[in-house]
């Protein structure tokens, strides 16, 4: 396969000059001879603005180059409406999101090597609230493939990102395999890989640290044409999130199915594995396994409240799908929160499984525990105050959990049962292994809602600021 060096094509790689009509000419060029491997070469930073990937090209960044995004939004030519940043609704008056490397309807394409693609991130940020950045709505998604089929992204280390770092809407056959994402903690809605409308995806070997979700699943409302999300499995990454570090979910407002996620290890997350129903999209057929989990609480202005299985069916909006055959087996959770699962209604959840799973509740944080969040919901309270359960289960239908084990390592005067269930329709316990935090309480507390009693009795107040995405 030919190669293209992008200096032969123009690019003067002196980190300052926006190499963008450089490197578009080389891949034009590869596509024009039937494909081809565009080369980023080593010891040089090449800054540009938007760039878009042909079918049959390979964009290859050489160990010790660096590919650059732009500081300057009018370097971004490729500019779309996006609910990203408008609670996953398309809002014409905002100002359109950006992208650095862009596709649309390309076949065979990657984007491979061991050199580094900064997304500019640092550029975008109007002010440090402390635990958070407050962010331009205009800014760059680093990779934002449209309707592709057969990807491949391979070994890059992506940086810096500025929102969703690679985001892929409608792809097809996918690989996506040893990368590197490291981009600030702080910062909102710089999720590490997004499947949007995604069919035949695997996602292996990955080391992803972010602010927003590591990795999350969606099927978003700007393509409704582009099908539902299936067919998927992630295995063997490390991750680390200041919101999820699996979710499936919140933007899908068509369905999602068939996703296994194996063998991850979390650490210092604000979720774990979650599954997270807020559009009318339905769910099913989701299996986490062999997996070890930490999460702690953090500040309010992030989603989540250091839960390491998160399962929840409640209207972002209007209205909301449905939830079933969901299974986590053999995971491992050392926590400040227990698992969750919760609907809006009876109904929405069914078949649900824990086998196998061990909690260790401890407090090692200094942020305020005996709290559920909710987020995203338009039905009671988004965060409510609650004693800390090893595993809280509010309104589903045919739960099992079976050879589970709940430890509590820490003390807490807010740490309570082993297992709490309000309103579960054929719970089924066998082989729980654990007792409740005091003698006072009972191990396992199943319950009936009364008539007259409040869902949510404290609803805890919000900061000013908080992340616009989970």
């Amino acid at each position: 396969m030919p190669t293209f060096d992008i200096r032969d094509h123009g690019a003067t790689g002196d980190g300052t000059t926006n190499d963008a009509a450089a490197i578009q000419s080389a891949i034009d060029a590869a596509h024009a001879g039937g494909g081809g491997t565009v080369l980023v070469p080593a010891g040089a930073t090449f800054l540009t603005g938007s760039i878009e990937l042909r079918s049959n090209v390979e964009l290859h960044v050489e160990r010790g180059a660096v590919l650059a995004g732009s500081g300057d939004p009018a370097a971004y030519t490729a500019r779309l409406s996006v609910g990203a940043l408008s609670a996953g609704v398309v809002n014409s008056e905002n100002d359109s999101a950006l992208a650095l490397i862009t596709a649309n309807g390309a076949t065979n394409v990657a984007i491979t090597g061991a050199g580094r693609i900064d997304g500019a991130g640092r550029a975008f940020i109007a002010e440090d609230l402390g635990t958070i950045y407050r962010c331009p709505n205009q800014r760059p998604f680093t990779v934002f493939l449209i309707g592709c089929t057969r990807v491949t992204i391979r070994d890059v280390l992506f940086t810096d990102a500025a929102l969703w770092c690679v985001r892929l809407s409608g792809c097809e056959d996918v690989v996506v395999h040893a990368i590197t994402i490291d981009s600030d903690l702080k910062y909102p809605n710089a999720d590490g890989i997004d499947l949007d409308r995604c069919r035949r995806v695997r996602i292996s070997d990955c080391e992803i640290s972010c602010g927003d979700d590591a990795i999350s699943l969606k099927t978003c409302e700007e393509f409704p044409d582009l099908g539902p999300t299936e067919d998927i499995t992630i295995t063997n990454c490390t991750l680390q999130s200041t919101s999820s570090a699996v979710v499936v979910g919140v933007d899908a407002i068509a369905d999602i199915r068939n996703v296994v996620v194996s063998n991850c290890v979390i650490r210092s997350s604000h979720r774990g594995l979650a599954v997270n129903l807020g559009q009318e999209g339905s769910f099913e057929n989701i299996l986490f396994s062999d997996c070890i989990v930490e999460t702690r609480h953090f500040d309010r202005g992030w989603w989540g409240h250091g839960e390491p299985i998160y399962v929840n069916v409640g209207a972002w909006h209007d209205s909301v799908g449905r939830l079933r055959n969901v299974r986590f087996r053999n995971i491992l959770c050392r926590s400040e929160n227990g698992a969750y699962i919760g609907a809006d209604a009876p109904g929405l959840i069914s078949g649900v499984v824990l086998e196998g799973v061990r909690i260790e509740l401890d407090r090692w944080s200094r942020w305020p525990a005996g709290e559920y969040d909710r987020r995203p919901t338009s039905n009671g309270p988004e965060v409510y105050a609650h004693p800390t359960s090893g595993i809280h289960i509010d309104t589903a239908t045919d739960v099992t959990l079976r050879s589970c084990e709940v430890v509590w390592a820490g003390t807490d005067p807010l740490f309570a049962h082993a297992v709490e269930a309000v309103d579960v329709e054929g719970l089924v316990i066998e082989d729980l292994r654990g007792t409740a935090a005091r003698p006072d309480l009972e191990p396992v507390l199943i319950r009936t809602r009364a008539a007259d009693e409040e869902r949510y009795p404290v609803a805890v107040p919000m900061p000013v600021m908080r992340a616009a995405g989970d």
